[in-house]
Order: structure tokens, then sequence, then C-alpha cells
């Protein structure tokens, strides 16, 4: 599933869109991905309308356009955006086509487990306003992190990390970078570590998320060499750090690598 930095990837691709009118829209507005909103009311808005401009939160993106129109976006585990010429042709897994007189801004997902929003107000949505902080915000505190640690502190942290209420935005293999990098067992719980380690975690988490947007989010490009996740999705990965073989087990539910030696069995 896209994480924080492939969502804003795919956000910016549709950039090349902005300032510019939509002059027709193509759905599929049968299709569960359009749960919750009005399909019809989407593409007759739309019409006409303007790009303004995009923004990303966790892995949630909103775009803006004139006649006050909100158009949300969460990719699930299929789902992404690409820009074609302006005579694309939607193919069965286009559920949406925002057609402009130089290009198509696409939206692609074969699986359907991704969700379109759609409203019309002044101000941002309510699904838009009150998601939670972001990571990467002054509203993510130190004081932020404890008051989570304190309410999740009997649940393993990699859990913890893949709530999308408290961590929006980090996915599996970011927990896992989070976690190798500040040196915890993925099982360990909120409760179990020290004021220390509790601040060191939080400026990890920090860090990661920031790095990731900065080079996956621009360009695809790979994170910093070290990095645990240029070892974790290899068959026989090993602990950048001295070479241990990465162990591997099922933890909150999902696939977890981390190395014995860094951060216990």
């Amino acid at each position: 599933m896209p994480e924080l930095a492939e969502v804003e990837y795919y956000r910016s691709l549709w950039d090349a869109g902005a300032g510019e009118r939509i002059t027709r829209v193509a759905l599929h507005a049968e299709k569960r991905l359009f749960r919750g909103s009005s399909a019809e009311e989407l593409a007759r808005t739309l019409r006409g309308a303007t790009l303004l401009d995009s923004e990303t939160h966790g892995k949630q993106m909103g775009f803006r356009f004139s006649k006050n129109a909100w158009l949300g976006v969460h990719l699930g585990m299929t789902g992404h955006t690409h820009v074609e010429t302006p005579d694309f042709k939607p193919g069965k897994h286009d559920h949406l086509v925002l057609y402009q007189k130089k290009r198509a801004l696409v939206l692609t997902d074969a699986r359907m487990f991704g969700r379109v929003r759609f409203s019309r107000s002044k101000t941002a949505p309510e699904w838009w306003a009150e998601l939670p902080p972001a990571v990467t915000s002054k509203e993510f505190t130190l004081a932020h992190l404890q008051d989570i640690f304190r309410r999740r502190g009997r649940a393993p942290l990699k859990g913890v990390l893949l709530n999308q209420k408290l961590f929006p935005g980090v996915g599996n293999w970011m927990a896992d970078e989070i976690l190798w990098q500040t040196r915890v067992h993925p099982r360990t719980t909120a409760s179990e570590l020290k004021d220390v380690k509790v601040r060191e975690f939080w400026r990890v988490t920090r860090a990661v998320c920031r790095t990731a947007l900065k080079t996956i989010g621009v360009d695809w490009g790979d994170p910093p060499e070290g990095w645990l996740l240029h070892e974790r999705f290899k068959r026989d990965g090993h602990c950048p750090r001295h070479g241990t073989k990465l162990k591997r087990a099922t933890v909150a539910g999902r696939t977890t690598a981390w190395c014995v030696q860094c951060q216990g069995q």
C-alpha cells in the first residue's frame, strides 16, 4: 500500500494540470471507489472547473478546484495517479479521468480498495479538516506523542505506528524503519520506553517521514544509503549496521523485519 511519501509523489503528478480548466470528466460512477459521494455531482461540478492546488495529508490527497469543489483521494493498495495525453481512452481500471486541453489526469485502481470523496464548500470539508496531525507538522509535538503513548501504552509499537488515526501516512516499511533506527523491538510496548527513548522516537519518526518526502515524494528517489529499507525487501536481507541477517515475523498483523542484534530477539 502506498505510504506517506509515495502518496505525495502521486499527488504531485497532477500538479501538471494546476491552473487549467477541466473540459470533460469520465468516471465509473457505479464503482465502490465513489461510496459515500455522488459521482454524478462530481462530474457535473468539475466540468468547467479549474484545478487550483492540492496537498497531501498522510495517505490522503486533497485537490481544490474553483466552484468551491474539493476532491479527496485515498489510493488504497493498488491505486495510482498518472498523466496522459488529451486523447486518452480509459480502460476498465481507470475510474476517474479529468480531461484538460493539454492532458488527462487519471486515477487508476485495479482492486478498488481506494476511495474518492467529493464536496462543495467554501472551507475544507469535514473529511479533510478533521484528519489527525501530520507527523511532520508543528502540531505533532513531543507532548502529542507522549499522550499517544499514554493512551496506547500496552499495545506493541509496530501496531501503534500503523494506526492511521495516530501516525497518518506511516505504513509497514516506514514503521520498520523507525523501529530499527531507534533500536526498538517491534513488540515493545509504549509503556516500556523511558523518557529519553520517547524523545528519540519522536525525533526519528519525524526525520524518517521528512526524508522520505524529500526523496521518494519528490521524484521516486532512494532514501539515504544505510537505511533498513534497502535490505528489508530482500529475501536474505541483512542489517545495514553490521550484517546480521534480518528476522521476520508477523507483528500487529503485518509482516515485520528487524535486527536481533540491534533490537533484540
